[in-house]
């Protein structure tokens, strides 16, 4: 018998009270999940503020855009982000702009939950930069494959080599 204690697991809608929250955890994420490709001093100039701000605006688009959070006994702990395409040359009418979930959290199923509630079994697409392999691995799990596009994204005053990935 084992006597680990499963946390629960809730995926739900954001709402505009969980933006303090999300700032934080957003900015946790990309310090993990950035801190290879870009450089320290622009992670450091993260504010969760700022990026609170930043979740008080989006939440404001309208209803074709899905934020999901996942909470794991109460705390938000990862958050997923989908909406209408914003590429000109779109390949789908829809794209995943986000998925971050804190590394304490992978290798729980959390990510795949997310992923589910924001884009479903959906035509979509998504820009991930290539040296995130642990993001490239989830997607090419879930359908998605690179078409050949890519862009240099800016963040932070530095930018960010990504690939597109369609499903």
């Amino acid at each position: 018998m084992s006597t680990e204690v499963v946390a629960e697991v809730v995926i739900r809608p954001v709402r505009d009270s969980d933006a303090e929250a999300l700032g934080r955890v957003h900015a946790k994420c990309w310090h993990e999940d950035y801190d290879t490709i870009v450089s320290a001093a622009t992670l450091e100039n993260l504010s969760p503020r700022r990026i609170a701000e930043l979740w008080t605006h989006w939440l404001g688009q309208g209803d074709d855009y899905t934020h999901v959070a996942a909470l794991v006994d109460g705390e938000i702990v990862g958050f997923a982000g989908a909406g209408p395409a914003r590429d000109d040359d779109a390949p789908r009418e829809r794209e995943l702009y986000f998925i971050h979930l804190l590394d304490s959290h992978h290798g729980h199923g959390i990510g795949q939950k997310l992923f589910d509630a924001a884009v479903g079994e959906a035509s979509v697409y998504l820009w991930v930069p290539p040296a995130n392999q642990r993001a490239v691995h989830f997607y090419e799990r879930n359908g998605f494959t690179a078409d050949g596009a890519a862009h240099d994204e800016p963040f932070l005053g530095e930018t960010i080599h990504e690939i597109r990935m369609v499903r």
